[in-house]
């Protein structure tokens, strides 16, 4: 559990940060290192599987920043760095960019030892994925995460997708990593509304799985929104150690992980809704869980007083609180897509008590309700 003191992390300090979290997946368990400067050291990259040839998928923002230094980290593993730059951005998250990896690929010669390297936030790491275990049925990948959402969800337990126009992360597979490689200084660049995204993801965590977190967040808030880097450390570590321990127990999602999923029903159908992009995903889970909370509230499993909680953190992080005016049947259409959904019924991540969540359906004049108090008019 994490302590639930007010007091303000201590500024960064000198020593480099190093912390990890063990995936136990039997023969697929794999580490999440987590700290500073470690683009630049060795014993990060250490213990890779062996190949002639690594390949650097990453994106025309991050590839700028970081490519040079991941490939100057890889050069005395593989005989062949080679680099792809994807574009920009959660509208790019389809059939066609994911062609350009398979491209490059095989445009290289690639065999089947080859190991691939996501460089970059969710985007890049969820397609990264998904080319690696499609790619000659298989090839090792590794998670260079270089957004706080990324560090904290996506890169941790092998979900890989891309999006169709229809739904969110329709299109997929279950692919674990070989490694998780959180770099906390490459959030230095990081834009201050991409670090909220982020801290939407972390919020989810205290609600379904942990209160003390939880209160250690509303503590700690301000100092995770200025980068502090022993606040991240203990934001990331706390999040990967829970989201590993759901994982380890339900890796393809038949029960337990969906727990996870809690404010993406509606998140998820706010991002389809719009226009992939229009909203960070980040942005559309904060709006999500408000109005996931409401509807724990309606059920009777939880008090109102928790609503304002949520509400209230999501907008000390900088999170929309109010969603778009998509109109209660739109919304109501793109819920029923959701991949949580059974037979036509909606199903929600609820919080039945504090630290613990399950999933279940609800009367849609209740949805309703929710959808009225907390989207634009």
């Amino acid at each position: 559990m994490m302590p639930t003191t007010s007091a303000a992390p201590s500024s960064s300090p000198a020593a480099p940060i190093r912390e990890t979290v063990r995936v136990e997946l039997g023969d697929r368990s794999y580490d999440i290192l987590i700290g500073t400067g470690l683009l630049d050291d060795p014993a990060a990259w250490a213990g890779l599987p062996k190949a002639q040839t690594a390949m650097i998928v990453t994106n025309t923002t991050v590839g700028p920043l970081y490519a040079a230094r991941l490939q100057a980290a890889l050069v005395p593993h593989y005989a062949r760095v080679l680099t792809v730059e994807l574009p920009d951005g959660e509208a790019f998250k389809d059939a066609a960019t994911l062609e350009r990896i398979y491209a490059a690929l095989l445009g290289a010669t690639c065999d089947r030892k080859t190991v691939l390297f996501a460089l970059g936030g969710g985007v890049v790491g969820d397609m990264t994925g998904f080319a690696a275990a499609c790619y000659m049925r298989g090839v090792p990948f590794v998670q260079v995460p270089t957004t706080l959402l990324s560090q904290v969800d996506s890169s941790v337990g092998g979900k890989t997708a891309i999006n169709h126009p229809l739904g969110k992360n329709m299109i997929g597979a279950f692919y674990q990593p070989v490694r998780v490689i959180c770099d906390l200084d490459t959030l230095d660049t990081l834009p201050e509304r991409e670090l909220s995204a982020g801290l939407a993801e972390v919020i989810k965590y205290g609600p379904i799985a942990d209160a003390d977190f939880l209160a250690w967040i509303e503590a700690n808030i301000e100092p995770l929104r200025a980068r502090d880097k022993t606040a991240l450390a203990q934001a990331v570590k706390r999040s990967c150690q829970i989201k590993a321990q759901v994982v380890g127990c339900d890796e393809r999602e038949s029960g337990l992980r969906a727990i996870l999923n809690f404010g993406h029903t509606f998140g998820h159908a706010i991002e389809a809704g719009l226009g992939y992009g229009e909203w960070l995903h980040g942005e559309a889970v904060g709006c999500g869980m408000v109005m996931a909370a409401d509807l724990s509230a309606r059920l009777g499993l939880m008090p109102a007083e928790f609503v304002a909680r949520v509400r209230g953190l999501c907008e000390r992080a900088g999170l929309p609180v109010v969603g778009p005016a998509l109109g209660a049947e739109r919304y109501l259409q793109l819920m029923q897509i959701d991949k949580k959904s059974e037979g036509g019924e909606i199903r929600f991540v609820v919080i039945d008590r504090l630290g613990s969540a399950r999933m279940q359906g609800a009367p849609e004049a209740m949805v309703r309700e929710v959808l009225a108090a907390h989207c634009a008019a």
